[in-house]
């Protein structure tokens, strides 16, 4: 393996320590009942004042809501894309390699998802139709932060032209950026919910972007225009 490839695992690996130690501290570090119902919450002074000082919007928090169904859309996009592929090649194995890493990229999400779900970091700062939910990582946060620069990936190179894909990957990191920043000021969140939620994001992005890099290095790679 080249230098330059053994470099984005060791920063992928290194960036999901740093989530994983992240998590343990907020478990041990200034843990008080300040949630609903008394349920406990870590780095509580910092939660308290940044969650006292936006407040609660519900109408942010529906538009955000809504507003990652674009996340799915866009994944639901490139699945379509992959079973195309498949169908006129008549081969799993010829598939475009960057999309079936994109699939299991898309797995590892759901599967991070499903973890929090069960293993409870902390809950909401508010009830949700009087339901304490689970908090940690900002699933949203997740979801946008996986979905849409991964697609930015590949649309970079799967489009041609160089306006089209400034025009593209520029709305795409604007709503990124939006969604992430609407869903602190909605305060359905903790923030160190959403710096989890970041934190996850960002190290199963460089995992997915070290696995695509590889195969380049060995001439794996085929893709098409859209």
């Amino acid at each position: 393996m080249k230098k330059r490839n053994l470099f984005h695992f060791i920063t992928a690996g290194s960036l999901f320590a740093l989530f994983i130690f992240y998590t343990i501290l907020l478990q041990s570090v200034d843990v008080k009942p300040i949630g609903p119902n008394g349920s406990l919450v870590g780095f509580a002074a910092v939660n308290e004042r940044l969650h006292s000082l936006f407040g609660v919007h519900m109408r942010l928090y529906l538009i955000t809501d809504w507003l990652g169904l674009v996340a799915i859309l866009v994944a639901l996009g490139f699945a379509v894309l992959g079973l195309v592929q498949l169908i006129t090649r008549k081969s799993f194995l010829r598939v475009d390699s960057s999309i079936l890493v994109l699939g299991g990229f898309y797995l590892l999400v759901i599967a991070s998802y499903l973890f929090f779900e069960l293993y409870v970091v902390n809950y909401r700062p508010i009830l949700i139709e009087n339901v304490l939910e689970a908090s940690y990582p900002s699933s949203t946060t997740m979801l946008v932060m996986c979905i849409i620069p991964t697609a930015m990936m590949q649309l970079h190179q799967r489009i041609k032209s160089k306006n089209r894909r400034v025009v593209t990957n520029s709305l795409f990191g604007l709503f990124t950026i939006g969604m992430v920043v609407g869903r602190m000021a909605s305060g359905v969140h903790w923030f160190t919910d959403i710096l989890g939620g970041a934190l996850l994001s960002v190290s199963l992005i460089m995992l997915y972007y070290s696995i695509n890099r590889w195969l380049v290095s060995r001439g794996e790679d085929h893709l098409g225009e859209v």
